[in-house]
């Protein structure tokens, strides 16, 4: 990892003690936290320390649903990878449209795919289904049919 890369990391762990840092290689690390703490990470990571957000990720688990939020340190090719769970009881987060206008297409897809609703999203509606597509039905769940 570069030495850019390697005080970033340092700086997170002392700002956010709470998250569990792991590094899966030299250039990408998985950070998981709280989902309530999404918002003041997004904007450490992109407002002072000029990450980039690529995508982001949304998965079904066994647990619940996991988002991955994937930030690139583009001058070191370091990938900060933001790791948070979301109940299936209550599927909600924050969105990150506030920050990031370019989060509007991803989350719309996540919502639609998953169910996971974005809380304060502008237009949650859908990009890839039906207009006569069942509401309440998403094809990425474990239990669609």
């Amino acid at each position: 990892m570069s030495q850019l890369a390697l005080e970033l990391q340092e700086e997170f762990k002392k700002r956010f003690p709470f998250a569990e840092v792991y590094e899966h290689n030299k250039r990408r690390l998985y950070i998981t936290i709280p989902k309530d703490k999404l918002m003041p990470v997004a904007e450490f990571l992109y407002k002072e320390k000029g990450l980039r957000l690529s995508i982001a990720t949304g998965i079904d688990t066994r647990d619940g649903f996991e988002i991955i939020y994937h930030f690139s340190h583009d001058a070191t090719g370091t990938y900060f990878n933001i790791k948070i769970f979301v109940s299936k009881e209550d599927p909600k987060v924050d969105s990150l449209t506030r920050i990031f206008q370019a989060s509007n297409w991803i989350e719309r897809e996540i919502y639609e795919l998953l169910g996971i609703e974005f809380i304060g999203h502008p237009n949650l509606k859908p990009l890839l289904t039906s207009d006569d597509w069942p509401k309440d039905q998403y094809p990425l769940t474990r239990d669609y049919e």
